[in-house]
């Protein structure tokens, strides 16, 4: 059994997403949807201890009052720099306990899976990898990313990383660089990638309300079978937010690496 000192989940969230602005205290249900998120992760049954990670900006000044209300632990760091951001607080947290284990999920997510994050954590420790996640491939919809890593891989690419889609976005170096980490994935049945249950447009924040709306009453932890029950008899749903790219925000980050190498 693993301690809780030993495993981190780290959640990043900021105010200011360039396609919807201040959405991670957008309401739902009249609760801001981090608030939702924290609600979501605190059904982990691995034991760990939650920090929301956020910038030092004023804008995310909002997100630490959150965190104060919900008397969940807030980690302050770069804006831009997620990975210096997560090593940050993670070396923080680290000086009075033992972390082995950083576990990422994104402020974006309000519907993610306490079940599937347990999963990934038991094949991440099962297979003893630096790095386990569910979306190298994904199987599952987008806004059920999870990432587990060790720490000690954590601080090598802190150290070692250089790209902006590396320092952006926290885990691409370890995930390129085979040489140096071992990974592994984990793969659900069936094959759920091609939905999209993220928010980082108007259109993705629609189809998540109506989720919230049409089962959080009957049970506010519902499940990835749930909402997958309510899309198939509802498949119009699906349709609100078809055709947004996934991870696009990665996708923009590996363009400015491109531009970044074509200027040496």
């Amino acid at each position: 059994m693993m301690d809780a000192a030993e495993t981190l989940v780290i959640l990043q969230a900021r105010m200011s997403s360039s396609r919807l602005p201040n959405k991670v205290l957008m309401p739902i249900l009249d609760k801001p949807m981090l608030a939702h998120q924290v609600a979501r992760l605190s059904k982990i049954k691995t034991p760990h201890k939650l920090i929301i990670a956020t910038s030092v900006q004023p804008s995310d000044d909002a997100i630490e009052s959150l965190c104060q209300q919900l008397k969940v632990s807030c980690f302050r760091g770069s804006l831009d720099d997620v990975l210096a951001r997560y090593f940050h607080a993670a070396q923080a947290f680290n000086q009075h306990n033992n972390v082995k284990n950083i576990v990422r999920v994104t402020g974006d997510c309000p519907l993610i899976d306490s079940e599937i994050i347990d999963q990934v954590i038991q094949l991440y420790v099962s297979t003893k990898v630096d790095y386990c996640s569910n979306c190298a491939p994904a199987t599952l919809p987008d806004g059920l990313d999870v990432e587990v890593f060790s720490f000690s891989a954590l601080a090598k690419a802190a150290k070692l990383a250089k790209k902006p889609s590396e320092r952006e976005h926290v885990t691409p170096f370890i995930r390129n660089t085979p040489e140096l980490f071992s990974t592994t994935n984990y793969y659900h049945q069936p094959d759920l990638s091609h939905y999209r249950w993220t928010v980082d447009e108007p259109r993705d924040f629609e189809l998540v309300t109506k989720i919230y709306q049409a089962l959080f009453d009957k049970n506010p932890y519902f499940s990835l079978e749930d909402i997958t029950r309510l899309i198939q008899q509802h498949p119009e749903l699906a349709m609100i937010n078809q055709g947004i790219i996934r991870n696009e925000g990665l996708l923009k980050s590996e363009r400015a690496d491109k531009k970044a190498d074509e200027s040496l």
